[in-house]
């Protein structure tokens, strides 16, 4: 049920990747990119609560959650294909609030449908087995345009065709990539229907409300355990997108020096940062898979205080290594580290502390202090970015690695008792449906 996620990722890397480079080779600058990149945050904000809140209601022959992973899989590859055939700026930023609207209707859900399937014993399982799939996707993706121009796919542009053939034709993979992965979950994973078909014998207080009432019902009466890991999201995030708007082209003009974005300079530097983010990515995966065993044993509480430590420490080196080797194979070790973390234990302390008939519209409300920093960080950076001279993009990379320090710290301080309870059939088969049934 997790290889959904490998495509999602898959797409959500060629974007991290190379959306920065895109919006410069059609002529933006470093001021404009955090507007530019609005997209992301500002489509989360607004589909999540609302895709969340939809699912939770719904029941069809696809069941639940899968509709919408079905639906928002069509239109993440229709963009995904069209992004390179941009030619302006308004069009790649149009093409973006497309594919972010798209990924979230088939993201969002995929939270719920851990929640859904397993027990509380096994979801820190269930959802870092989520993490292995999307570290394999985000690899692939991170690597994917090198590996093109390795191969020997044209990476010239031209006034006409600004944006090189490897970014061409690593989009395009990226579409069938992602339609396939989430194809194989829609079509291979069964959903339990709900206890009842019998619609007025279900309803009650508050399915009866409307689906904007029961959204903000649940946001005034979110659990004290989701308050506290509220304002952990929120740092985090925020570090996290100061990395995606500028490492890429941090790497490329202010460590390596290319001034103008036709050279083959900064082209290495956008493979360069290409690489680190893979690594992130790599060791993200390798990360996860040994979540899976020390999961059994050790809080996710701890696993993620540790995690965001390692990547605090990590993101904030890149102020001062300059070694290509060292900043791919040292600082974004513990990147990856912290990223295999963010993307399944907060979840699993959270899914616990849930109402079972509210967990979609309660995920996406989660994911409100992800999508809100970020729309923060990109208001303020831009007039930052602008007015200054003395802050560089290294500096808000920097900045992002210290969000993630502090966010380890407001961890540590969670009250949260973890459920370790496991059966036998729990160990040989970790994410077996059959003891989730």
């Amino acid at each position: 049920m997790s290889v959904g996620f490998f495509g999602i990722q898959f797409g959500w890397g060629l974007q991290m990747g190379n959306m920065s480079s895109i919006y410069e080779y059609l002529g933006a600058n470093e001021s404009e990119l955090p507007l530019l990149w609005l997209a992301a945050p500002l489509t989360g904000l607004i589909v999540q609560p609302i895709i969340g809140h939809m699912s939770d209601n719904t029941w069809c022959f696809l069941g639940r959650r899968r509709p919408y992973f079905l639906v928002g899989a069509i239109f993440s590859s229709i963009a995904l294909i069209l992004m390179p055939q941009s030619s302006a700026l308004w069009m790649a930023a149009g093409l973006l609030w497309v594919l972010d609207a798209s990924v979230n209707i088939s993201m969002e859900p995929f939270r719920a449908f851990v929640a859904d399937l397993l027990p509380e014993r096994q979801r820190t399982v269930g959802f870092a087995m989520q993490s292995v799939f999307i570290g394999a996707g985000a690899v692939i993706a991170s690597k994917l345009p090198g590996w093109l121009e390795a191969s020997g796919v044209g990476s010239t542009t031209s006034q006409a065709d600004p944006i090189p053939q490897t970014v061409h034709v690593a989009f395009t993979t990226g579409a069938v990539v992602f339609f396939l992965a989430v194809l194989w979950t829609v079509l291979t994973t069964r959903e339990h229907p709900p206890e009842t078909t019998n619609e007025e014998a279900d309803k009650d207080s508050t399915t009866q409300r409307s689906g904007p009432a029961e959204i903000w019902d649940a946001f005034r009466n979110m659990p004290s355990r989701m308050k506290h890991l509220a304002a952990v999201q929120f740092l985090t995030w925020m570090g996290l997108f100061c990395m995606w708007i500028f490492f890429t082209v941090a790497v490329a003009r202010d460590i390596l020096g290319a001034t103008d974005t036709q050279s083959d300079l900064y082209k290495q530097g956008i493979y360069l940062a290409n690489d680190c983010f893979a690594t992130y990515n790599m060791v993200a995966f390798f990360t996860a898979i040994g979540f899976l065993w020390i999961g059994r044993f050790v809080s996710a509480k701890w696993l993620h205080v540790v995690s965001l430590a390692c990547g605090g420490i990590g993101l904030s080196s890149v102020l001062i290594v300059r070694d290509p080797t060292l900043l791919t194979w040292g600082s974004f070790v513990g990147v990856g580290i912290a990223w295999a973390s963010i993307l399944s234990m907060p979840y699993a302390m959270l899914s616990g502390a849930l109402p079972e008939k509210r967990i979609g519209v309660y995920m996406g409300i989660f994911n409100l202090f992800i999508v809100i920093p970020q729309i923060l960080v990109a208001i303020i950076l831009s007039r930052v970015l602008a007015n200054s001279e003395d802050i560089s993009r290294l500096h808000v990379v920097t900045f992002g690695g210290v969000c993630l320090l502090v966010a380890a710290i407001i961890t540590a301080f969670i009250p949260y008792r973890p459920n370790f309870q496991v059966l036998e059939s729990d160990v040989s088969d970790p994410l077996s449906l059959e003891s989730a049934t």
